[in-house]
């Protein structure tokens, strides 16, 4: 029996070949009522097809009482290599596992048409994954993960260029139609003519392709960096759940301006009154960061060394999404209520800031806008 844990736009048409091709199959979506454990109870394979790592890691970790000893976990969602070693360590070991991620969208779902990039030991499994499309095996357990991230890596941050190219092109009268025809004669052919005629129903949506493109991030990723931020403000715009062919009506359409205001998820939300950090060009204007947690608590109350890490966890997190580190900083500045305990945040902050350190201002204040808050730091940085 074979447990297919995700029902969205992928895992409906795929489960659906399994059953077409004779295997008995046990489906299983979040609402059903049915909890994870119950839906993989004697299952020989589970496999799952679900949006993010976190979501992947909670059904799993569900699902874990219910598996079989000798059972085989095919994760086919796109997760990255570092969430399938974690994983393999949520798994009993007598749980076999194989990451599987899958090249195309919904049609070559329901065609059976897909590129399967397989990681593991496929013994329990190849036979299964055929019914899908074309299997790759790729190496040990994470690889196929890797490589998956690795080609989103170049044809997401492609598109993003070419709604860009026809955004200009069209600034200067130059027809999408015309443009696209030139472009025929080149790689880049393919990618266009689907980006001149966007697709109505969402293949791929916008929202994942974000999320790969921030999955597949590394130091020195620059035109994955910038098609990110091109991503997430079609996102904020309501585009997330588009094709990402969409991308390119979005900036053609988005009028153009100075400032970009940046809220990332990773971080606890403001109040409503003011944004993390603002984009201007290449420079980045972080807003005071203070130990507020999640639920607008107060983080380590009386604790300057808790506060100061609080604040530089968040002030890595808003560094990060704009591609950015530590070492990117141009200037720090430091409200604190007891200059007397200047040496306890001076520990915390010596950790992140290594090396030459940048211009600094540190100031005491009698109180902060909540009681309990020790201090407070801002940032001025220059991106690349």
């Amino acid at each position: 029996m074979i447990a297919f844990l995700g029902q969205g736009r992928m895992g409906v048409p795929m489960a659906r070949r399994l059953h077409e091709a004779g295997h008995e199959v046990t489906v299983w979506r979040r609402g059903t009522g049915v909890s994870a454990a119950e839906a993989v109870d004697g299952a020989e394979l589970v496999i799952t097809m679900l949006r993010d790592p976190a979501a992947v890691r909670e059904v799993l970790a569900a699902a874990r009482p219910g598996l079989r000893p000798g059972a085989t976990v095919v994760e086919m969602s796109t997760i990255g290599p570092e969430a399938v070693r974690e994983l393999r360590e949520l798994l009993p070991a007598e749980v076999g596992l194989v990451d599987a991620p899958v090249l195309g969208s919904v049609g070559p779902a329901a065609d059976g048409t897909l590129t399967v990039l397989a990681g593991g030991d496929l013994t329990e499994c190849r036979k299964v994954l055929s019914v899908f499309g074309t299997v790759r095996e790729t190496g040990p357990v994470g690889s196929g993960a890797a490589l998956k991230l690795a080609v989103m890596s170049a044809l997401v941050p492609a598109q993003v260029l070419l709604a860009e190219t026809f955004a200009y092109g069209e600034a200067h009268g130059v027809s999408p139609e015309a443009l696209a025809d030139v472009l025929s004669g080149t790689p880049l052919g393919g990618l266009a003519d689907r980006l001149r005629a966007p697709a109505a129903e969402t293949r791929y949506a916008l929202g994942l392709a974000a999320k790969d493109l921030a999955l597949a991030a590394w130091d020195g990723a620059s035109l994955a960096t910038a098609a990110r931020k091109r991503l997430r403000e079609a996102e904020t715009a309501g585009l997330g759940d588009r094709d990402l062919t969409a991308i390119a009506r979005h900036v053609m359409d988005r009028p153009a301006r100075r400032t970009v205001p940046l809220n990332p998820a990773t971080v606890p939300a403001t109040n409503g009154a003011y944004s993390h950090a603002v984009r201007v060009g290449d420079m980045l204007y972080v807003a005071g960061q203070a130990a507020i947690g999640e639920r607008g608590e107060v983080v380590g109350e009386g604790d300057m060394a808790a506060q100061s890490e609080h604040i530089f966890q968040n002030l890595s997190r808003i560094l990060a999404d704009q591609g950015a580190t530590f070492e990117d900083i141009a200037f720090v500045r430091t409200y604190i209520t007891d200059m007397d305990r200047l040496m306890e945040y001076g520990a915390v902050r010596r950790r992140y800031l290594t090396g030459t350190p940048p211009a600094s201002t540190t100031v005491e204040v009698s109180r902060l806008f909540r009681p309990g808050l020790l201090l407070e730091v801002d940032l001025i940085v220059a991106l690349r």
